[in-house]
């Protein structure tokens, strides 16, 4: 059976072969597999567009990649929302950030994964992360790897939710459903941010909008998708 170092780069070179930006190659587990730290992430974009990286690479500010000062070129992280619990896996393929009370600086994309909304910064966890092949591939052909949940659980599939509705019943009233947390105080913070409330449901914590019209509740999911939260559900409020 192969091994999963030999997965990951065999995705790679797949990924070279249909065209993917990424050059840099995979570090080994062993080089940077204890990194952890918490401080502030800071976000670039368009004005840097097309520029070679660190690693060679051109930057694509809708990339999935940040910039660090310390962790090896072709390393991974994980970046948590330490507010939110909001985490995206990013490739490391730039040196950065120039000021010294950020500690990684995230491409566009990446901070559009995570939720920035119009934040400038933000206050993150960074630990080393170990992609499977898939996740590997999709990083280096531009594509988020995953919406990491961290402290955020899973919509379950008995929730009579719908991301989009089809038709929504003008009789009826509904509620914006913003994520589900399995921690009260996580909740609580999102919940004070976006004007929502915290619903307990067992051991679980949804933070929802509404009851809201039937008129009223795609614009109220599409303000909290601009907020960096596209994955808010609509679901009935009876």
């Amino acid at each position: 059976m192969p091994s999963r170092a030999s997965l990951i780069a065999l995705a790679l070179a797949l990924t070279a072969c249909s065209g993917g930006s990424g050059h840099a190659a995979v570090v080994s587990a062993g080089s940077y597999g204890d990194y952890e730290s918490v401080g502030l992430a800071s976000w670039y974009g368009d004005e840097l567009a097309g520029n070679r990286t660190a690693s060679g690479a051109r930057f694509d500010p809708a990339g999935i990649t940040a910039a660090h000062r310390s962790l090896p070129l072709g390393s991974y992280v994980e970046v948590t929302d330490v507010d939110t619990g909001r985490s995206v896996v990013v490739l490391i393929n730039d040196r950065g950030p120039g000021r010294r009370d950020r500690v990684i600086d995230l491409s566009r994309g990446a901070a559009q994964q995570l939720g920035f909304g119009r934040r400038s910064v933000t206050r993150v966890k960074v630990r080393a992360y170990h992609p499977t092949a898939l996740e590997a591939a999709a990083l280096l052909a531009g594509r988020p790897a995953a919406l990491r949940s961290g402290g955020v659980v899973p919509v379950a599939s008995d929730d009579r939710a719908t991301r989009a509705p089809l038709h929504l019943d003008p009789t009826r009233r509904y509620r914006v459903q913003i994520a589900t947390f399995s921690n009260f105080a996580r909740a609580q913070a999102l919940a004070g941010r976006l004007g929502a409330a915290v619903v307990a449901s067992g051991s679980l914590y949804r933070v929802q909008i509404g009851p809201l019209a039937a008129k009223d509740v795609q614009p109220a999911r599409d303000a909290v998708a601009a907020h960096g939260y596209g994955d808010a559900q609509i679901l009935p409020a009876d």
